[in-house]
């Protein structure tokens, strides 16, 4: 895992590798091993590495092809790199590295080569004799690519925070992704929370010449599914997806760094370790996060896994009061303003800290095996379009009722749905994962005019009617929504930016792109979640004990409220503060907010207040104008 930057089109700059060199100090971080640059009449590229994959010099970056054309940065890992290197006899390897690879079957295949790529992926390559530059990003966004264009300068990187130190970039706030902050507590690619900073989107490749700029999608999960579940019985399902879930793991423990896997205890890192078992007869390391008090803490169901499959298990055991200490540098590290990243960063620290330099993860479980309610909620939903029938003026009433008989965000929410165009995935589901609403935003933003809600967007251009998503499976649709939306734009860019604060490489096996094809075809009735993750757990079999399967979801439960209200009351003020004096925000509002949540507002939960304190702590941090 790495960090890669570049400018293009420096002929204007007088000082383009004092800048390159600037950019890779701020994402040193990322990879602490070894930082190179290249240079030439048009371009520089920066690198800084994280030795995962051969470890010696010669694979260092930025990496030039054998007959010195073409000159790579890359960040992430291609986990069949061995089976493309068998087919690309005609290249000259100098090296054991997956980042030869990428070069062999850029030179072989050209912009195809992505194609053949398993793995995360971000890179970058300067083609020097066509004066081209070929950017592409993984097929699920794991690995982020951020950039910027002035229609004079390109500039690119694994972070915004290096983009950031580029004096023609105006640190600016983007008034239509603070509104889709302030929504949903994140802000939805391609769009950042910076003016003119976006994010190449996933299952994307970006060309860059003298013609100008020419991005082109090269996959899309609605075209690119594997529909063979369809003649084939659940038994056979069962086995194909246990069989592509093996495959998945065994490719991502490819490592010549000492590794283990994050271990909760719940079904989808437990599903790791017995793959795990099955395909490795080394040692299998695992690390789970416990907390003293009970109510927070998984040890006895991740001790059970550790015991079953005799791992080589470590406790790392938290205190809250660890998350408090070490809050207001977790804020300091995010790359991007997030609420969730905060977790993120303290489990990475102690992991890092434990000796570990690259580790799995069951990221993408839920999404792909329907983990989350609102795939039961969805499902019961497709019975009850028949309240659409009724006048909305019957359904405004009965809303009406229910939000002053039950006051509260679930009320208010079930309201914005039975009065809404339709009852549709593309209409409800912006609803249900909705932090603020237009109401609150108008009283809140000093400006009015927004754009189109971006969850619904995503969705109506994917699955809606028409689109090519329309006609998966229902299941599926819901796994899209997720996909696209919360996993892409806060869990993996969060599980990035916090896992790399320690320099630490995190692995999502559930994240295979041929796994996700396999069961993005399978039908509904194959993958209903009446039992937790149904097909999952069944593919195992007795891989996974009933204890496990049947064990409450837990997750990280932090008291936030409590501390918010006490230990970080005078740290969330300083936050709220800050945006109180910005242009874009109304203060009486931000004061009404915060007020009534330490009031007990039912209206106003922690999540609702959180998400704006680190906002204010990370405008400030970075000198953005807002």
């Amino acid at each position: 895992m790495c960090g890669l930057n570049g400018i293009y089109n420096i002929r204007k700059l007088n000082n383009a590798s004092d800048l390159i060199s600037k950019m890779n100090l701020a994402s040193q971080h990322r990879g602490p091993d070894y930082s190179g640059v290249y240079s030439d009449e048009q371009i520089v590229l920066g690198h800084n590495r994280l030795s995962i994959i051969d470890l010696q010099p010669s694979s260092h970056q930025p990496f030039v092809s054998n007959d010195g054309n073409l000159v790579l940065v890359f960040n992430g890992e291609i986990y069949n790199y061995l089976e493309i290197k068998k087919i690309l006899k005609d290249y000259d390897f100098k090296t054991n590295s997956d980042t030869e690879v990428i070069i062999a079957a850029y030179q072989k295949w050209g912009k195809a080569c992505v194609n053949h790529f398993n793995g995360m992926f971000a890179f970058a390559i300067w083609d020097k004799a066509k004066q081209n530059l070929f950017i592409a990003r993984d097929r699920l966004g794991i690995k982020p690519l951020y950039y910027y264009d002035n229609f004079e300068q390109f500039a690119f990187s694994s972070e915004m925070r290096s983009l950031l130190t580029l004096p023609f970039i105006e640190k600016k706030i983007n008034e239509d992704a603070l509104v889709d902050y302030l929504s949903y507590a994140t802000v939805h690619a391609p769009r950042t929370i910076v003016n003119g900073i976006q994010m190449l989107m996933p299952g994307h490749y970006l060309e860059l010449n003298e013609d100008g700029i020419k991005t082109t999608q090269y996959w899309n999960i609605n075209i690119h599914y594997n529909s063979a579940s369809i003649n084939q019985s659940y038994d056979e399902v069962k086995t194909k997806t246990k069989e592509l879930l093996m495959k998945s793991v065994e490719r991502r423990l490819v490592a010549d760094v000492s590794f283990g896997v994050f271990l909760s205890g719940g079904i989808d890192s437990s599903a790791l370790v017995a793959c795990m078992s099955k395909v490795t007869e080394k040692p299998i390391k695992t690390f789970s996060i416990t907390f003293d008090e009970s109510e927070f803490s998984e040890a006895k169901y991740a001790q059970m896994i550790a015991d079953k499959y005799q791992t080589e298990h470590t406790e790392i055991r938290l205190k809250p009061e660890d998350f408090l200490k070490d809050l207001p540098e977790a804020i300091k590290s995010m790359d991007h303003p997030s609420m969730d990243g905060p977790n993120s960063y303290i489990v990475s620290k102690a992991t890092k800290n434990a000796g570990v330099t690259m580790a799995l993860s069951g990221l993408g479980g839920d999404e792909i095996f329907g983990g989350y309610d609102i795939f039961k909620r969805s499902m019961k939903l497709l019975d009850k379009k028949w309240v659409m029938s009724f006048p909305v003026m019957f359904r405004k009433a009965f809303g009406s009722v229910l939000k002053i008989t039950k006051p509260g965000i679930a009320s208010d929410k079930i309201y914005k749905t039975l009065t809404s165009k339709y009852l549709e995935l593309p209409y409800y589901y912006p609803i249900n994962r909705e932090i603020m609403d237009e109401k609150t935003l108008h009283k809140t933003l000093t400006f009015h005019d927004y754009p189109e809600n971006s969850v619904h967007e995503i969705l109506q251009n994917g699955i809606g009617v028409g689109a090519l998503g329309a006609k998966v499976p229902f299941l599926s649709r819901v796994s899209f929504a997720e996909i696209n939306t919360y996993m892409q734009n806060v869990l993996l860019r969060d599980t990035d930016q916090m896992s790399m604060a320690h320099a630490l490489e995190v692995r999502v096996p559930f994240l295979d792109h041929e796994l996700v094809e396999y069961i993005y075809g399978v039908n509904d009735d194959y993958k209903y979640p009446s039992t937790p993750k149904k097909l999952l757990v069944e593919s195992l079999g007795d891989l996974l004990p009933d204890e496990i399967v049947n064990r409450p979801k837990m997750g990280f439960t932090l008291p936030w409220e409590v501390w918010m209200k006490n230990e970080l009351k005078s740290y969330c003020k300083e936050g709220l503060d800050f945006l109180k004096n910005t242009k874009s925000f109304e203060e009486r509002a931000i004061d009404d907010i915060w007020l009534k949540f330490l009031s007990g507002s039912s209206k106003v939960t922690w999540s609702r207040v959180w998400h704006l304190v680190v906002l204010g702590h990370w405008l400030k941090e970075n000198n953005i104008e807002a």
